[in-house]
């Protein structure tokens, strides 16, 4: 059975997520004087910006950015942070006053003892996949979670372990702990900030394209793993045999605008995360080619158009088609079908690895965290924006605020700038009726 903690914990804002947004947001209240807890899912703060390589188009390392500011987030005074947690069950009892449980999951190892050290992860037997590289390694069960996680500690994949025992011994700090349960932390809020960001269209769901099917079809957060300084290879590597690949193609829109797999909208920033690739690949592997097959190429932000075409000075080939099917060949190659918009024809190349630039969904289950109050969501299942022209943070729940991607597809810059203004608005209305 569950452990329910029966003391309730007060602070002023609740912040849903520890990526980019939530710690800007959290940030901005706490450095105001606001006490401010964060509920991440995760075993380690810092979203997806964390995985990435570079941003675009400055070409700025992307750890270098979130790992000083998840540092600043997690050793602020005001800011108490729960990882590897959930928020259940918020109500709100008054014009400034909600309640919520935080249901934190056994990591099996005690965070406040863990130093960090790997001794356990080092002595483990069992490795399984890696989803922080997204499989294209594989981890022990006894884990730290990446190399630059925060909080550093290490977790028990309980459901691949054998409980052998053998990280058990090698703690010197006696950290590990298997009989950790679920516990249940009542809190009391004044105000809610949502910053649950979003998730990536699963490619299995394309079967047209044969990612799952065919190794040398991979995703784009896939090669992303490859170009960071902590990648898991050297070099950038076909998965199937190891090879370095060639001709590489890009396959943009992969599952964005189709209405088949439920995403009829632009994802907004696949266009351009593709092009930082490509333009970081032709300097990872000068002989390489790379085509970015595409619809529209959207470049709206500043800077964006410069990038675009600072890629095709480089020598990046942009063929505007759709790309129908990938086939395979015995040696791992890869037959791109795809029509040829402006001859109009239907033509077929070979490239030896294929990067699905997939799209970005909502994600989804925000509005089942609230009980007896409905957190209204728009069309494509993103926190609808109330007033999106003057207060785009506000929702249909008064004291509850969305920053960055949970309202809709934006990129980094864009995230910030809305957990700035949801950070404001959440101060401004604590204020108000305190």
């Amino acid at each position: 059975m569950p452990d329910t903690t029966e003391t309730t914990n007060r602070f002023d804002a609740l912040v849903i997520g520890g990526g980019i947004a939530g710690a800007e947001a959290a940030l901005n209240l706490a450095n105001m004087g606001f006490s401010v807890v964060i509920v991440e899912k995760d075993l380690s703060l810092g979203g997806k910006m964390i995985h990435l390589s570079k941003v675009f188009p400055t070409l700025d390392c992307s750890a270098c950015i979130t790992t000083p500011k998840i540092s600043e987030t997690a050793r602020h005074p005001n800011i108490k942070i729960f990882t590897y947690s959930e928020v259940h069950d918020i109500k709100k009892l008054g014009e400034n006053r909600f309640t919520a449980q935080i249901h934190k999951k056994p990591r099996y190892v005690k965070e406040d003892e863990c130093t960090g050290c790997e001794a356990c992860e080092k002595v483990c037997p069992v490795i399984v996949e890696d989803q922080f590289q997204f499989d294209l390694v594989g981890r022990k069960v006894a884990y730290i979670p990446f190399s630059i996680a925060n909080p550093r500690v290490a977790a028990i994949d309980i459901e691949n372990c054998i409980l052998c025992g053998a990280c058990e011994k090698a703690c010197l700090a006696e950290a590990i702990d298997f009989t950790q349960e679920m516990e249940i932390i009542p809190i009391e809020i004044k105000a809610v900030v949502v910053a649950t960001g979003y998730h990536l269209i699963d490619p299995v769901k394309l079967p047209n394209y044969g990612y799952s099917k065919f190794k040398n079809v991979v995703t784009a957060m896939q090669m992303e793993r490859q170009l960071v300084p902590t990648r898991p290879f050297n070099t950038v590597l076909r998965p199937k045999d190891g090879k370095m690949p060639e001709n590489i193609a890009y396959v943009l829109c992969a599952g964005s605008r189709d209405e088949t797999v439920g995403n009829p909208i632009c994802s907004q920033i696949c266009c351009m995360y593709s092009i930082k690739q490509a333009q970081l690949i032709m300097g990872a592997l000068p002989m390489a080619d790379v085509t970015i097959y595409y619809l529209h190429i959207r470049a709206f932000g500043k800077g964006f158009n410069e990038f675009y075409l600072q890629a095709k000075s480089m020598g990046v080939d942009f063929v505007k088609g759709k790309v129908a099917k990938i086939t395979e060949k015995e040696n791992g190659n890869l037959i791109v079908r795809y029509e040829d918009v402006y001859k109009g024809k239907v033509k077929e190349t070979e490239h030896d690895l294929v990067v699905l630039a997939n799209g970005i969904l909502a994600n989804d289950g925000i509005s089942e965290m609230f009980d007896g109050v409905k957190l209204e969501t728009d069309p494509f299942h993103y926190v609808k924006q109330i007033d999106e022209l003057a207060n785009p943070t506000r929702t249909s729940i008064p004291g509850v605020f969305v920053a960055g991607a949970a309202s809709g597809p934006m990129d980094i810059p864009d995230s910030i700038l809305s957990a700035g203004a949801a950070s404001s608005e959440t101060a401004s209305y604590i204020r108000r009726l305190s």
